[in-house]
C-alpha cells in the first residue's frame, strides 16, 4: 500500500474512531484484556477490519483462549505478518493486508488443526452477522 493510501485510511478513520481505537489500529497499541467488545462474543458471522472492511476471520474459527482477547485458530482474509521486537521479545504482529491496520499478534500455541492463536484487538474488528 502506498503512503498516500495509508494516509487516506488514517484521515478517514480519525473522523469516526475514538482516540483509543485509532491508537490501536494505527499506532500498534493494545486494548486491556477482557475489555473489548468481542473477547467473549458468540455471534455467528465474520469479523472484518474496522478500518477498511476487509473480511479477516470467521466466527467458526473463534475460540476461548482465556487471554481476554478475541482469538482465532485460522485467518480467512488478507493478513500480513511482521516481526515485532518491542517489549524485549520477538513476536509476530498481524496487520490487515489491505490497509495495514494493526490487529494483534499470532502465536503458535493454538488448537489444531493449525496450531495458531491469532490474538486480536476487538477495536481492530467489526462484526457482521451471517445472513441466514
Amino acid at each position: 500500500m502506498s503512503s498516500d493510501e495509508r494516509s487516506k485510511h488514517q484521515e478517514e478513520a480519525s473522523k469516526r474512531m475514538d482516540t483509543a481505537q485509532y491508537n490501536i489500529c494505527f499506532n500498534s497499541s493494545t486494548e486491556r484484556p477482557f475489555t473489548g467488545a468481542y473477547w467473549n462474543h458468540k455471534g455467528n458471522g465474520h469479523y472484518d477490519c474496522a478500518v477498511c472492511g476487509e473480511r479477516l476471520f470467521d466466527s467458526q474459527v473463534k475460540f476461548d483462549s482465556g487471554t481476554g482477547w478475541p482469538s482465532f485458530w485460522d485467518a480467512e482474509g488478507n493478513i500480513a505478518k511482521v516481526v515485532d521486537k518491542t517489549l524485549g521479545m520477538t513476536r509476530t504482529e498481524v496487520k490487515c493486508g489491505k490497509c495495514g491496520c494493526h490487529l494483534g499478534h499470532v502465536f503458535e500455541d493454538g488448537p489444531q488443526p493449525t496450531g495458531f492463536r491469532y490474538c486480536i484487538n476487538s477495536a481492530s474488528l467489526d462484526f457482521k452477522e451471517r445472513k441466514q
